[in-house]
């Protein structure tokens, strides 16, 4: 017998229309023993035999209802549809829409019930208000209701990251989802509102933030790439010339460049042998960053060879399992594939017939990157035993197929509708797999994305909305000539990050110039420019003298002294610097509203609408696991969905 906490009056009973959806049985879940006592409620029970799937309103079953001594008997499968499901129930004064959004909010609360286990089944609930009768159908995963015998701490961490995701795409698509998606939105703690709280929106910054919850300032993680003026060249946010790539080709990586710890580090700092920690993706970057300085790995895609690499950073040799993997040539196995898209047949398309860099360029830049992806992770966590340490494990998975769709096709195309349905279908996958070997009731999923983009400049012009393009030339070129006019001729310009020009100081201290002059000029000419809205200085930044609004605090939080530029310009909103497709990077709300969704048995599901931040993560999951805060934390602790610490602690609740 488990003892569960129930208070059904406390429990919202509504989620946005969008977001209503028929549910799959993924997992075995008890049934109510008879009777159920709820206090002050009286005596009711309910019973429902074994269903292989539930989708709708169920079939093939027997639903019978017994309470106060009266009883009602509904043979499910004499209701054809939901819309007479719906009718019927409402009749019989219960509640209509099969309750599909109360599913995972209801079993939260404090008042006690008991329940017997069986191995199939599933759970329906009543209650009979002061005012109206009424039917609470629920159906929840085991995932939960083993809650009181789950494990005090998680097996695994699992994080994932869907590159150039946007928020909205959980509600546009949101009638499509029935995997791994759809999960998430009905037993996870959903948040509404998260957003980037940094600039620019781009993939390193955000996964270097997601688990240390620390802003570029802090972590020295200010863009992909920029201007090192040590070195005198670009560098990239994981170069590093002091490694090499173990398995195929590139320059050497690791996460040096990160000033600051993650998750997995704080892990590792108190169970370094037992805690294992390991970062994939397709992109370096989005594999290196996530898992911190004393990961145990970090794996990704070389297009040049079609396998999966990695760094001497971690070991000097490839583990036997990614050899064989790579081995079996998974790669070449999608020659000649074609992508179909259901909903614009005409713009279906089809992968290089031969193997070789054009192959494994379009697979990365297709559904079949994130399958690759997918069974790379199930390999990880077979061969490195992710789940069965004595210590909780962390697996950071980034699905980067995303990015390079949403730039070639833009937001609104057939392409990243498709893709994201794909990829529902494939976390279902990897949902199912986690749950074989270790059970989800083991693991804390946390799903988000690095950033949002812009819609395409002519989808905009379409629409009436403002917005265009133009090009580094336009935007730089009359930095050049207005500092050419006042101080002379010279290389004004050594690099560029973005939209950030970096000024080249050894030719201002040569003419003896004031750097801050120089800087304001530079600053005054770019500010000029057509569809710039504003121009930032570095001294501006350093002394905080910007205006106070959200979208100057975003930047400033992602000012570090020593690696950006000496100007930070910002376009109008749906401007870019793009000759075709799209882009983001700009501190809007297009590029900057992710998901962010929380799920397992130490979380509170249901849908919360504050104001968070991608920052929050990591704090939030230092809680959880009783470990420290990484050490450039900028976030806050999401105490509402806590239901549960590893040390047994549950956290009060804010009172409103």
């Amino acid at each position: 017998m488990i003892s569960l906490a129930t208070n059904l009056a406390e429990v919202p009973l509504h989620r946005p229309a969008s977001l209503k959806k028929s549910i799959s049985s993924h997992v075995p879940v008890p049934s109510f023993q008879f009777p159920v006592q709820f206090p002050n409620m009286g005596q009711f029970a309910l019973s429902w035999c074994g269903s292989q799937t539930v989708r709708g309103a169920p079939d093939e079953n027997l639903l019978t209802l017994m309470r106060a001594g009266e009883m009602s008997i509904y043979s499910l499968p004499l209701l054809k549809s939901k819309r007479r499901f719906r009718s019927r129930m409402v009749r019989d004064h219960f509640v209509s829409e099969y309750s599909q959004e109360f599913l995972h909010e209801c079993y939260i609360g404090n008042a006690p019930c008991t329940v017997a286990l069986h191995r199939k089944g599933a759970i329906f609930v009543t209650r009979y208000l002061s005012f109206v009768a009424a039917v609470v159908i629920i159906f929840c995963s085991w995932t939960f209701l083993v809650q009181a015998g789950a494990a005090n701490k998680p097996k695994l961490i699992l994080l994932v990251v869907i590159d150039q995701f946007r928020y909205d795409y959980l509600l546009h698509f949101n009638d499509q989802y029935t995997g791994g998606l759809n999960r998430l939105l009905i037993q996870g703690a959903v948040f509404e509102n998260a957003n980037l709280e940094h600039y620019p929106a781009v993939t390193a910054i955000g996964h270097a933030t997601v688990l240390t919850g620390a802003t570029p300032a802090l972590s020295g993680i200010m863009g992909n790439d920029w201007y090192d003026r040590e070195s005198h060249k670009r560098v990239t946010s994981i170069s590093d010339e002091t490694e090499k790539v173990l398995g195929g080709s590139g320059s050497g990586a690791s996460p040096r460049r990160l000033l600051v710890s993650t998750i997995g580090d704080e892990l590792k700092m108190v169970h370094p042998e037992s805690t294992h920690v390991i970062g994939i993706s397709l992109k370096d970057r989005s594999a290196i960053l996530p898992g911190g300085h004393m990961a145990n790995a970090a794996y990704w895609y070389d297009t040049k060879t079609g396998n999966f690499v990695s760094s001497t950073y971690y070991f000097p040799e490839l583990p036997a399992w990614v050899k064989a993997f790579d081995a079996s040539r998974p790669s070449d196995k999608f020659a000649g594939s074609g992508w179909l898209i259901s909903e614009a047949p005409s713009r279906s398309k089809r992968l290089p017939a031969a193997p070789g860099p054009e192959l494994y360029s379009a697979i990365f830049g297709s559904p079949y990157g994130n399958e690759l992806l997918e069974a790379f992770a199930e390999k990880a966590i077979a061969a490195e035993n992710l789940g069965q340490h004595d210590s909780t494990d962390l697996l950071s998975v980034s699905f980067s197929s995303n990015d390079v769709v949403g730039h070639s096709f833009g937001p609104d195309s057939p392409e990243v509708r498709d893709i994201s349905i794909r990829i529902d279908r494939l976390l279902g996958k990897l949902f199912a797999y986690l749950d074989q070997r270790i059970g989800m009731q083991n693991v804390i999923v946390v799903l988000t994305s690095d950033h949002g983009v812009s819609p395409l400049p002519e989808n905009l012009t379409k629409w009436h909305m403002p917005g265009g393009r133009m090009t580094t030339a336009d935007l730089f070129g009359p930095i050049k000539l207005a500092l050419d006019a006042k101080f002379g001729k010279g290389e004004w310009i050594l690099d560029t990050a973005g939209t950030s020009p970096y000024l080249n100081l050894d030719l201002i201290r040569e003419k003896g110039l004031d750097e801050a002059e120089v800087r304001r000029v530079a600053a005054k000419a770019a500010a000029a420019v057509p569809h710039v809205l504003r121009v930032y200085t570095g001294d501006q930044l350093q002394l905080g003298a910007v205006p106070n609004d959200p979208i100057s605090t975003r930047v400033i939080r992602s000012f570090n002294s020593k690696r950006s530029g000496d100007l930070e310009i910002l376009l109008e909103p749906y401007w870019i610097r793009s000759a075709e497709g799209t882009t983001h990077g700009t501190p809007y709300s297009y590029d900057t509203h992710v998901p962010l969704v929380f799920m397992g048995p130490w979380v509170r599901p249901g849908h919360y609408f504050q104001n968070v931040a991608l920052n929050d993560i990591a704090p939030t999951l230092a809680t959880i696991l009783g470990v420290e805060t990484p050490s450039g934390s900028a976030g806050k602790v999401l105490y509402d969905i806590i239901q549960q610490r590893v040390d047994g602690q549950t956290p009060a609740r804010r009172q409103p």
